[in-house]
């Protein structure tokens, strides 16, 4: 009897089913591959952007750094200018109010409208940092006081005011004249 399937060629060792698994592993190997390259390549991009993120990052802290920097030196500046102004206002009312302290030392603004006109501009002075000082029995300090002279007694231990010429004027801790005082010695 004969067979009645057909020989394989002889040119022809796989058969079809071989010949399709090998070249579906084939296939599959080729995209593992390229999946992997695939990943490689968004790693590195991943890698990039994190990198630019973080660049951009520091360029925006740096930008705010210098921002934060700005906004304090403009601050500080419109505050010196404020104070700068506000001492040459007073440097400028200093007459007015040596006359509103001798006037008060006589007796003369005890009442009436100009002694609510002297207080109303020392009350607006004082809001805006404006303080008078120097008064008998202070002890004497040369960063506050100009003496214009010197008398020995028995009765202080240490330098003191004994009589104000003229009181001080400072702006908060800036003195804008210092109060022209005679100082009483020790002996």
């Amino acid at each position: 009897m004969t067979d009645q399937n057909p020989t394989p060629e002889q040119g022809d060792d796989q058969d079809p089913l071989a010949e399709a698994e090998s070249i579906i592993n084939e296939a599959a190997q080729r995209a593992e591959a390229a999946g992997e390259a695939v990943e490689a390549e968004v790693a590195d991009l991943e890698s990039a952007a994190e990198l630019r993120a973080a660049e951009h990052l520091a360029d925006l802290q740096r930008l705010q750094a210098e921002y934060v920097n700005y906004r304090k030196r403009v601050d500080r500046d419109r505050e010196a200018a404020s104070g700068l102004a506000t001492t040459k206002v007073v440097e400028s009312l200093i007459p007015i109010l040596d006359d509103i302290a001798a006037a008060r030392e006589h007796g003369e603004l005890d009442e009436g409208p100009f002694a609510s006109i002297a207080n109303k501009l020392e009350e607006t002075l004082g809001r805006l940092g404006w303080e008078s000082y120097g008064a008998v029995g202070d002890e004497f300090d040369p960063q506050l006081h100009e003496a214009l002279t010197s008398q020995p007694s028995t009765e202080v231990e240490v330098p003191t005011v004994q009589l104000v010429a003229q009181p001080g004027h400072r702006i908060g801790d800036r003195v804008v004249r210092p109060a022209r005082v005679i100082v009483a010695q020790p002996e």
